[in-house]
């Protein structure tokens, strides 16, 4: 019996005051490690990619790109911490309850800032779309930078403030040696979930609404004053493409992210995490960082100097003189 109990606790020579591990089929067990290690180690090179690509190469240093940039410096983050996440799987945190409230207050900021960036591409491919012609005046480099910058301080305050008690008293809330729990309160666990959920995904979708309506309208507009002058078939034809090509773009950025973000929401707000078995939980939660992973594959995969550049970041390429001057446009 004794040697029952050491292998269920998390720390056998405290007894009485030490968590047990979670006991689930060893198969089981293999293939959460495995899918959880493999989207945290993808997620960190995908980013890290991104990273070096647009902070190396000058042609890219557009308004645009450094809010792919400030993406990207997040979701890597978020990779990494996806590490503790696996550490975690059985239920035992051995770092201590300092180290357990830090990893939670860098994993909300880390977030957070990776939806505020989410909401400021939104924002500017509205104003690249629906304003083209004050594109140039209204959005600038260093407006840009302003704005990574704020997010990322908006962030940290705010985060900070959520977890103010858990921070000030790290381990108040654990109920056995080994566990690592954070409590929000009920106002700050609203506030969060208007600022980090609600608040982002309803400027997202009606900004990108907004943008395919206006792509679309252009698109007609320019297959009616083509058709004018050439064979209406072909032009028709590639228009039709150029629209979907839109719509599914639109709706695989949109539909991602719901899919992503919801389930963990929906389980923050019900409060119904004790309710989950342990593969529900950890599904949930892979599923929430999957986001992080797929971010840079929507935002910089379909452009062709992500291609590009990744060629010349694996041939290394950038170590040449003067290669940061590529026209990798």
């Amino acid at each position: 019996m004794k040697i029952f109990e050491e292998v269920e606790l998390c720390f056998p020579q405290i007894l009485n005051s030490s968590c047990r591990k979670t006991i689930r089929p060893r198969c089981l067990s293999v293939l959460i490690y495995i899918t959880l290690s493999s989207i945290a180690l993808l997620t960190v090179i995908l980013n890290l990619l991104l990273i070096i690509s647009i902070s190396h190469f000058k042609k890219l240093h557009t308004p645009t790109n450094l809010l792919l940039l400030s993406l990207a410096v997040s979701d890597c983050f978020v990779g990494l911490l996806m590490f503790f996440q696996i550490m975690i799987i059985d239920g035992c945190w051995f770092l201590g309850d300092l180290m357990c409230s830090l990893y939670f207050l860098l994993d909300y900021i880390i977030t957070s800032a990776s939806v505020g960036t989410m909401v400021l591409i939104s924002i500017d491919r509205y104003v690249a779309i629906c304003y083209p012609l004050h594109y140039s005046t209204k959005v600038t480099p260093k407006r840009a930078k302003a704005c990574v910058y704020l997010c990322w301080i908006c962030s940290s305050l705010f985060q900070c403030l959520v977890l103010k008690d858990n921070l000030v008293q790290p381990g108040r809330y654990n109920s056995c040696y080994g566990e690592c729990v954070v409590v929000v309160g009920h106002a700050f666990g609203v506030a969060d979930l208007l600022l980090s959920f609600v608040g982002p995904v309803i400027v997202i979708v009606v900004l990108y609404l907004r943008v395919f309506v206006v792509a679309v309208s252009q698109a007609r507009a320019l297959r009616s004053h083509i058709a004018a002058v050439t064979h209406e078939g072909s032009v028709s034809t590639n228009v039709k493409k150029s629209e979907m090509k839109a719509l599914r773009t639109i709706s695989v950025v949109i539909i991602v992210f719901l899919i992503c973000l919801c389930p963990y929401y929906c389980v923050t707000v019900s409060d119904q995490d004790a309710m989950l078995s342990a593969s529900s939980a950890t599904f949930v939660v892979c599923l929430f960082y999957l986001n992080s992973c797929i971010n840079p594959l929507i935002y910089a995969l379909f452009y062709p100097w992500f291609r590009k550049s990744v060629k010349q970041i694996v041939t290394l390429e950038i170590l040449k003189s003067g290669s940061c001057e590529a026209n990798i446009m």
